[in-house]
């Protein structure tokens, strides 16, 4: 490789929490750098499953976000001609961050008032073990297990 890796950022840890987890959750939901607004959904979201499950939030989220989490996916690649749909394993930071943004794209698609309502929805199904974020991991995996065959293609 001609250029060297980037370094890795540090994200800093949330302020009500203070769980770096959290931050990149934030991070995540943000749009135009509004910040302070994706922390406000966040922490109302949080405070909904709350109020809905009488659980504990955030370890609700947690456990919703290692549901929604896949372990495996599929890459093409084209060998002879022939395009070959291979399935990989995920490095734990691109895991992280795939089941992070299925979490927040799926919330963003239901049709709640607000965007707190709608991810404190996708939050209470995924830790069900139900809803359209855990549905995306079961087809990754489900696609994954049905290429198995070409796993030596593996590069």
């Amino acid at each position: 490789m001609r250029k060297s890796k980037p370094k890795k950022r540090i994200v800093l840890p949330d302020p009500k929490f203070n769980d770096v987890m959290v931050a990149k959750f934030v991070n995540n939901i943000m749009l135009n750098g509004k910040k302070a607004i994706a922390f406000q959904i966040f922490y109302d979201a949080i405070d909904i499953v709350e109020e809905k499950t009488k659980e504990n939030g955030l370890e609700v989220w947690k456990q919703a976000l290692a549901n929604v989490t896949p372990s495996l996916e599929v890459k093409s690649r084209r060998i002879g001609g022939a395009t070959f749909q291979i399935p990989t394993e995920l490095r734990p930071e691109r895991k992280q961050s795939v089941g992070m943004k299925n979490l927040i794209s799926f919330a963003r698609k239901r049709h709640e008032k607000t965007m707190a309502a709608k991810l404190a929805a996708e939050i209470i199904a995924a830790h069900k073990e139900e809803g359209g974020a855990f549905k995306r991991k079961e087809d990754t995996h489900r696609m994954a297990e049905a290429n198995k065959a070409f796993a030596h293609f593996r590069f």
